[in-house]
């Protein structure tokens, strides 16, 4: 949903972070959550709900989180690699975390220690730090220009 919304709203946000996530819609085409229409019934809807389509309108800063092992179809680290190419394609800042032995879900101690970490780090460097993406959240947050 974070990427959603960079892609859909992207002057309200000043970075964003997305975990484990399904970036596109049309690598699961038999349905995805509440949808049950496949992609070829409901084409529109798919692409809607796929950032990975919409990657060069992000302009926020956006950190990707994954375990490594996400056994989820839908949800494969896969999806997150394919959406930090397409990121980095288009110049765009992004990060990608890979965790390792980790599936849809951060169980190892060592694992939540390092994704509170990195987006702690994120959150500090985009956000408070005013580094960010989009003109309004940084107005917002009291940063005025072009830099931040």
């Amino acid at each position: 949903m974070t990427a959603n919304l960079l892609a859909h709203a992207p002057a309200l946000f000043c970075c964003g972070i997305a975990r484990s996530g399904a970036y596109n819609r049309t690598l699961t085409p038999f349905g995805f959550q509440a949808e049950t229409r496949t992609l070829w019934q409901a084409p529109g809807v798919y692409a809607a709900m796929s950032p990975y389509l919409y990657a060069h309108r992000i302009e926020a800063p956006l950190l990707l989180i994954h375990g490594e092992a996400d056994a989820n179809p839908g949800t494969a680290v896969l999806q997150s690699e394919r959406m930090y190419g397409a990121l980095k394609g288009h110049g765009k800042a992004a990060r990608l975390v890979l965790l390792p032995h980790e599936g849809h879900g951060y169980r190892a101690r060592e694992s939540v220690l390092h994704v509170l970490a990195e987006m702690t780090d994120w959150l500090e460097k985009y956000c408070r730090g005013g580094g960010g993406g989009g003109a309004r959240a940084r107005e917002r947050a009291g940063h005025r220009g072009a830099g931040g």
